[in-house]
């Protein structure tokens, strides 16, 4: 914890902290990449001795779990706590709670990895009961999500005590969009929470016989889409804060980027039915609700897009790009966070577009239960939110270590590579699921002469995934070099960009949170009150009966 005592122009910088968080995402993001290399492996019985239903079920759940949960939580609570002092330039408030999450998400990591290493815990990452896992693997998850609270609990505050100490001022761009996720993350657990407490361990203890698994995936779907966003928004954080200044260039508009983040924070909360399209526990009503709700979550990304690419097309210009396109070339793509956009934006095209079809009612029957979804999702975590993580984590380890990064030819080629790496595991996925080809199984049902149409898609995804594993390799090899660098840095200050025009003032909606606030308890409400209270009632149980 040494590393904690360092400072900037007298401000004590949370290094430690962060690093202890970061260190433990990346080290199991390892490892969880080298068990998906294994898993296209086995699917496309390459090597006869690897094939293995057991074991693909056992890499799956491991998998899953780590990238989807562990690598994501453990890196945004550190990355929460660096860009809260850096950007409000304030120590962060009450360390010894802050040190207390992180032992017990910790602890509840090492808990659920050996219900899944020992083999009893083969449940994917899906909490879909009737499959059970061992009580350790929920009480693992439910100390990684209490411990996460308490970086929720300290967002929150170190806003409000800025807000108190600055009246009037706007909030720093990078803090409003932190506190926006620690609100998001905040609501967005609790489906899981209350499924995994009181349904999941009390089935794995043996104090109940059985669940109802209606109101199991009900709950699961309040969880399940809107942890997207959790994900997401530190990316989104570095698009808006760390691209221009990486680049030479401001924001395009800080107001537009805080109703963007708003809109993240207030639409992709009630959405999760689009995941129950197939499932007949909830009436049509419902799902068109949350099929509505789905495609306005959109409209943040499209400004997203729009606002990062303005602000980008602004840096080539101050680097004396001329013409329509000539400002593109004009871009310092040798900086990591810039080469990361530009592959981030691309990669979340064509992600975006996936998820268009899935929330759409028609098209997802076609390829709910196929390959298609899992290629979706992996361009969404895999690619544009891991690509910015990678160069999140070269923009902050000379701050956060005091060294200079070792080279910033060798992370910007290393992003390159898990962006290529990434297509060419993902598309030829999305094409087999159009094939047909199912998801969540070892191995195929079908007969030889249908599945043999995708062996040549299979033979293509594991040169992606090895081109992806020596990418992540690579990251670590990287990470540890400027670790260790003896080339110390001049400043240990986050550059953040400014934007173009300084906002003086802003209206209280795009500067705290009780408005939003109460809109997302009330949009809950809705769309999950009698979904969640049909459960309970005896007599309404069956969602046919009711028109929506």
């Amino acid at each position: 914890m040494a590393a904690d005592q360092s400072t900037t122009g007298g401000l004590r910088l949370p290094s430690g902290l962060a690093l202890s968080h970061m260190w433990i995402a990346f080290i199991l993001f390892l490892v969880a990449a080298v068990l998906g290399l294994y898993q296209v492996v086995e699917r496309a019985e390459l090597i006869e001795g690897l094939i293995s239903d057991a074991g693909y079920y056992v890499s799956v759940t491991i998998h899953g779990t780590i990238m989807g949960y562990v690598l994501t939580t453990f890196f945004i609570v550190g990355f929460g706590y660096y860009a809260a002092a850096t950007s409000l330039k304030m120590p962060i408030w009450n360390r010894p709670l802050a040190w207390l999450g992180f032992l017990l998400m910790l602890g509840g990591t090492l808990l659920a990895a050996w219900a899944m290493f020992t083999g009893q815990a083969t449940v994917l990452y899906t909490f879909y009961p009737p499959a059970t896992a061992h009580w350790a693997y929920y009480v693992g998850a439910a100390l990684l999500l209490v411990g996460s609270l308490a970086w929720v609990l300290i967002m929150v505050v170190m806003t409000a005590k800025w807000k108190n100490a600055n009246p009037g001022k706007p909030l720093p761009l990078v803090q409003f969009a932190n506190t926006t996720n620690a609100i998001l993350w905040f609501f967005t657990i609790l489906g899981a929470a209350a499924e995994v407490l009181f349904q999941l361990i009390p089935l794995s203890l043996g104090l109940v016989e059985t669940v109802d698994v209606g109101l199991a995936r009900t709950l699961f779907a309040w969880t399940l889409h809107p942890i997207v966003y959790f994900w997401l928004i530190p990316a989104y954080i570095a698009l808006y804060s760390m691209v221009p200044a990486a680049a030479g260039g401001r924001v395009i508009s800080d107001e537009l980027a805080r109703v963007a983040f708003i809109m993240l924070l207030v639409f992709s909360l009630p959405i999760g039915f689009h995941h129950l399209y197939m499932d007949p526990f909830q009436a049509e009503g419902w799902k068109l609700l949350h099929g509505v709700g789905t495609f306005l979550v959109a409209v943040p990304t499209f400004i997203t897009g729009f606002s990062v690419m303005a602000s980008m097309e602004l840096s080539g210009r101050l680097h004396g790009g001329k013409g329509l396109f000539g400002w593109i070339g004009a871009l310092p793509w040798r900086e990591p966070m810039v080469s990361a956009a530009g592959l981030a934006l691309i990669v979340l095209a064509f992600g975006g577009f996936g998820g268009v079809i899935n929330a759409s009612y028609a098209l997802n029957t076609v390829v709910h239960n196929t390959m298609w979804v899992p290629a979706h999702f992996h361009m969404m975590l895999g690619g544009t939110t891991l690509l910015m993580y990678f160069a999140i984590a070269y923009y902050f380890f000379p701050s956060m270590t005091g060294r200079e990064l070792s080279s910033k030819k060798a992370a910007t080629q290393q992003i390159w590579l898990w962006a290529i790496g990434m297509l060419v595991l993902t598309i030829p996925w999305h094409i087999a699921g159009l094939l047909g080809q199912p998801r969540r199984t070892a191995g195929s049902p079908y007969p030889e002469q249908y599945a043999v149409v995708w062996d040549p898609y299979e033979a293509i995804m594991i040169i992606g995934a090895l081109l992806m594993v020596i990418s992540a390799i690579w990251f670590i090899v990287n990470l540890v070099a400027s670790h260790m660098n003896r080339q110390r840095v001049e400043t240990r200050e986050v550059a953040y960009a400014r934007p173009v025009h300084e906002p003086l003032s802003l209206p209280a909606p795009l500067n705290g949170f009780k408005l939003w606030t109460t809109i997302i308890v009330i949009y809950l409400a809705v769309d999950f009150g009698y979904p969640i209270l049909q459960f309970f009632l005896i007599e309404t149980h069956n969602p046919g009966t009711w028109g929506w």
